[in-house]
């Protein structure tokens, strides 16, 4: 647990400096640009907003005011304007942090839509790619069983933790043969496409947390008259554990499979993973 502490302490520490440097320039600019904009506009409303006559007068004007605040003359009004900065910065850093990654999300859901299913079953699994028979249901003992969804949240938590993401197809043997679907439609309540991924989401929601739902797109496709469920997983913007045992573990998608990462290994990517 300490250790697990540690983790989320230096993943905070990355967060905290894109945050921390974007107040200090935000409380520089606040002092070396808005200072001086607010005395220039502060002397046309005194002297008149005549620009072409009192503009040389009011740039000096507010040079004078700056070099007063830079020593120390105007403590208050100076303070006030570095924590406006300071708070603008923090603004801008979090629009920026957003817009970046909704723009990844859109860029990546354009390139995997784009994607051909049955090409893309040809590739065969790889880093990116991986086959499921099913969701919970068990082909050889012919029978639900719940622990198949904790493989397929093992695999969706390694692609949401990966630098790349990646796809999850189930309904597809390791082969590439299609099996469908329909086995898991019927071990569930409402035996449709609606129901099939309302259970994933909520398996995705409880197990690896509510906020990672946007990040998991679930597409449906009939190949041969069988369904297929195809996951498009995003990367997260957050380490994502799978508690198992009352233990939460970080797995990572490597090469053609998902591993468990031990203490020392999940801090390291971690901290590389999510640098900011």
């Amino acid at each position: 647990m300490k250790r697990f502490l540690l983790l989320i302490i230096a993943l905070w520490e990355q967060r905290f400096k894109l945050y921390f440097f974007a107040a200090l320039i935000g409380a520089l600019t606040g002092v070396l640009i808005f200072y001086p904009i607010n005395d220039f506009i502060f002397y046309f409303e005194i002297e008149g907003n005549d620009l072409q006559r009192n503009a040389s007068t009011a740039l000096h004007y507010a040079y004078e005011q700056l070099i007063s605040s830079l020593t120390g003359n105007t403590p208050k009004k100076t303070m006030f304007l570095a924590q406006v900065g300071a708070v603008f910065g923090l603004a801008i850093a979090f629009i920026y942090e957003m817009l970046h990654r909704r723009l990844q999300r859109i860029n990546r859901l354009s390139n995997e839509l784009s994607v051909n299913l049955q090409a893309l079953i040809l590739q065969g699994e790889n880093a990116l790619l991986e086959f499921k028979s099913s969701f919970r249901w068990d082909l050889e003992q012919d029978r639900v069983n719940r622990s198949l969804e904790a493989v397929i949240l093992k695999t969706i938590a390694g692609y949401l933790n990966s630098s790349h993401g990646g796809t999850l197809l189930i309904g597809v043997a390791d082969n590439g043969e299609i099996i469908g679907l329909e086995k898991d439609y019927q071990s569930l309540k409402r035996s449709d496409q609606d129901g099939y991924e309302q259970a994933i989401i909520t398996a995705i929601s409880t197990h690896l947390g509510a906020d990672l739902c946007q990040f998991v797109k679930v597409l449906f496709h009939v190949v041969n008259g069988k369904h297929v469920c195809r996951l498009i997983i995003l990367a997260s913007p957050r380490p994502v554990f799978f508690t198992q045992n009352n233990t939460p573990k970080f797995y990572l998608r490597t090469g053609g499979g998902t591993r468990d990462l031990n203490i020392q290994e999940a801090v390291e990517f971690i901290v590389h993973r999510w640098k900011r």
